[in-house]
Parts: structure tokens; sequence; C-alpha cells
């Protein structure tokens, strides 16, 4: 009796750690991912942008740390023509077709949250963004929360796809 007790419990053992490792893994977005496609939608009028161009460049890696890193280009930016000689209008327009922050972050497998240490722009930098998300095989779809968007101002909810770097 005692070792079919003992065989039941270490199956049961098996069991439930196997389970919590599928559910861990379903929950863990550790990885680099390249952007897709990103779109914002202008909540005052209902009008839908690419958010950085048709063909922006953008990387966000997660790591088993707890540490993460964002950056995304916009596309068609202009590089300087000397790099020795890069003005203060060519420095503008860089700094003005770009994003990109790191930090911390907790998923919970419905939302991340970027708890930001450092970033390109100065004000978010100490605070904390909320996107959801949904993981559609290697690919997750973010959703914004209603915020002001960094090019303009104007109150947006953005949708970002990316896709896992194999």
């Amino acid at each position: 009796m005692t070792r079919h007790f003992s065989r039941t419990a270490i199956m049961c053992a098996i069991a439930t750690s196997t389970f919590a490792a599928a559910a861990l893994a379903e929950e863990n977005i550790a990885g680099t991912y390249r952007l897709i496609s990103s779109q914002r939608k202008i909540v005052d009028t209902g009008e839908v942008l690419d958010t950085y161009g048709k063909n922006p460049v953008g990387f966000i890696m997660y790591g088993n740390d707890g540490r993460m890193l964002a950056l995304i280009t916009y596309d068609n930016r202009k590089a300087p023509a000397d790099i020795a000689k890069v003005t203060d209008a060519d420095k503008v327009g860089l700094y003005n077709s770009m994003m990109s922050y790191g930090g911390t972050y907790k998923f919970d497998g419905k939302k991340v949250e970027h708890h930001i240490d450092v970033s390109y722009n100065q004000m978010w930098t100490g605070t904390t963004t909320v996107r959801d998300i949904v993981k559609d095989g290697d690919r997750l779809i973010y959703t914004t929360r209603p915020a002001p968007f960094s090019g303009d101002g104007k109150v947006s909810i953005t949708t970002l796809i990316w896709e896992k770097v194999k």
C-alpha cells in the first residue's frame, strides 16, 4: 500500500510539474522580436495611421532576468551626409524618427508592464507603460491603452505586431 501510494504521489508530482512548466512556458515571452507592423487609431477622430511609417524597423527584447529593451525607427530615415558634419537639423530629424527605452518587465499572460529605467524621451524614465497582449504562435500583438502619441501628442491607441526572431 505504501509503495502504491508513493508511486501515485510521484506520478501526481510529475504531472503537476509538467502542467506548471507548460503554463509557465505559455506565460514566458523571453526572446527577441522584430516589429512586423504598427498602426494607431486617434481616439478623437477614429483616423487610423501607420504609427512609424509603412516600413518601420524595430526590435523588442525580453530577458529571462526580467529586463527589456525596445527600439523602433521610422521608415525612410535620412542619414546625415557626413558623420563629421552632422547638423543640428540632422540630429533633430534622427531623434524625431525613433523611439527607444529599457527597464524591467512583468508579464501575466494578458498584459505586460514595462517599468522604464532609461529612455530616449526623458519624460518616460521612471514611468510604467501597460500593453495588453495576445500571443499568436510566435507573434505578440500589443494594444496600448489610450495615451498621447509621442510624435504629435494626439491621444491614440496603438496596435503593434511583433514576431519572434529565430
